[in-house]
């Protein structure tokens, strides 16, 4: 259980390409973000769907793959774990994050010829 303390599994779909990044000590970034869709009927009968959106990091080998092989509309499943962070923006004022560090990515659909 120990391991289930702070754990994310989404499926959804690629917003837009990673954004890559190579740090000073080499170590490579992917930002990119996901949108997960949620269906309900609402009080009238109406089928409703609501979007949420997720934005993940990926670092090193998992960078790599994100990388190479995701692209806008995409549909994956990824694993990872949240992560809060905080930051001061150009006016000085204190912003806040929180996204999900990404550990694992499956990817759905066909086979890309490489």
């Amino acid at each position: 259980m120990y391991a289930l303390k702070n754990k994310v599994q989404l499926i959804g779909h690629l917003g837009n390409a990673p954004e890559i990044k190579t740090i000073e000590s080499g170590k490579k970034l992917a930002r990119f973000s996901i949108a997960t869709n949620e269906t309900y009927r609402n009080a009238k009968g109406e089928r409703v769907t609501e979007t949420q959106w997720h934005s993940l990091v990926a670092w090193g080998k998992v960078a790599d793959i994100a990388e190479k092989y995701l692209n806008k509309g995409k549909e994956v499943a990824i694993e990872g774990k949240l992560i809060n962070r905080s930051y001061n923006d150009k006016e000085g004022n204190k912003k806040y994050i929180t996204e999900i560090q990404v550990n694992e990515i499956l990817m759905f659909g066909d086979r890309e010829k490489v």
